[in-house]
């Protein structure tokens, strides 16, 4: 079997599409009979501007090829990840042209990842297998104004209803999402593999209970800083609230950064510390030392249906978890996440109250992590794509 997967982003790069796209690649390897041969077409790190990583363009093992394409730097606005992404469908277009495959596999959350996938497996005359991480019609239609949305959003639905019949299996990230494809794409042949927790967290799973020091709770957040997780409009009155209370640590980069910045120095508050994205080594410590794990996303219908990856190391740590999330998200973080506070999104008020709520100790929740394992459901995932090229 000739086997394509297509990712934006692969390790060492910094993010959920990442780390899923390794760790099914891992699996598939795992998995495949001898003569299977995996092709990986990613690019460069390039998550964040401020986060460098050095990788290899060509990396060759047994069965397996991964290619990295160099894009020009973006600091995550609009037009800087489309000439990305531009270039990377360029490169990848031009690179399969000699080559055949049997199956593509392609992970999206933006669409278009997919899209070009579906364009590849219909040149090759391949079966082809999707991974929906968002809804990008849903998003992009909530993201500009209305003026603009909505002719951009009918181009999007017709190129996402192309790309999705093309495919011959579908999973969907978050059971948020079944709904609207149901809607739309009928009884196409639907998958549910969620994220999950990567290896590197399980280690440092608390054993027993253990309650931090006291004094002012450290409470941080790590991740994309844009405007899908709307910390510039939470964590200024946030921050203000609790400024005897608790000190915040943010660690990541995105399109609102500067917004954010701009907001808290507007504010004069200095219980508010910005840091640049770090690697997963690093990162795990600045939660070892974190009273309370702090999730958000913006206050937009399309965000009620998605199933955030950060909420499954969070839960793993043990910690103390306060999720401004709404919809499917709020439903899981309290129906599977013990000791975590739901509030609003953009409802500092109700984050306060929320905070309220949580017992400030660490632990462990071992039935999460058993469930939610990623080398668990990256194998039954593997199983999945394998077997549509054996059909």
């Amino acid at each position: 079997m000739r086997l394509l997967v297509l990712s934006f982003y692969y390790q060492p790069d910094l993010s959920a599409g990442s780390f899923r796209a390794t760790a099914l690649v891992r699996a598939l390897r795992a998995r495949a009979a001898p003569g299977t041969h995996i092709e990986v077409l990613t690019t460069l790190p390039n998550r964040y501007h401020t986060f460098e990583q050095p990788a290899e363009e060509l990396e060759s093992q047994p069965g397996l090829e991964i290619r990295r394409i160099p894009l020009p730097r973006h600091r995550s606005d609009i037009l800087g990840q489309s000439r990305a992404f531009a270039r990377f469908a360029r490169r990848a277009w031009s690179h399969v042209a000699d080559r055949e495959y049997d199956v593509v596999y392609a992970t999206s959350s933006r669409l278009m990842t997919a899209t070009l996938g579906a364009a590849i497996a219909r040149r090759k005359h391949a079966l082809l297998y999707l991974d929906i991480r968002d809804i990008f019609v849903d998003t992009i239609g909530e993201m500009l104004p209305r003026s603009v949305s909505i002719p951009v959003k009918a181009i999007f639905s017709r190129v996402e209803a192309w790309t999705v019949r093309r495919a011959s299996r579908i999973n969907l990230v978050s059971p948020g999402f079944e709904e609207y494809f149901r809607t739309r794409y009928g009884a196409s042949s639907f998958a549910w593999f969620t994220n999950g927790i990567d290896d590197e967290f399980l280690p440092v799973q608390p054993e027993a209970a253990h309650v931090p020091h006291e004094g002012r709770a450290t409470i941080v957040y790590a991740g994309n800083i844009g405007e899908g997780q709307g910390l510039h409009q939470i964590l200024p009155a946030l921050a203000h609230a609790l400024r005897d209370r608790a000190r915040f640590v943010v660690i990541g980069d995105g399109g609102r950064r500067r917004q954010l910045e701009e907001a808290l120095a507007l504010a004069g508050l200095n219980n508010v510390e910005l840091r640049a994205p770090i690697p997963r080594p690093q990162l795990i410590e600045v939660y070892r030392d974190a009273d309370v794990l702090l999730i958000h996303l913006g206050r937009h219908a399309a965000f009620e249906k998605v199933l955030p990856s950060k909420l499954f190391e969070y839960a793993a740590l043990g910690k103390p978890v306060l999720a401004g999330v709404a919809g499917y998200a709020a439903r899981f973080v309290r129906e599977e996440i013990s000791n975590a506070a739901v509030f609003t999104p953009c409802d500092a008020r109700a984050a306060v109250a929320a905070l309220g709520t949580l017992r400030l100790e660490d632990r462990p929740r071992p039935e999460f992590v058993a469930k939610y394992a990623r080398s668990r459901i990256a194998l039954a995932m593997a199983d999945d794509v394998l077997a549509l090229g054996r059909a």
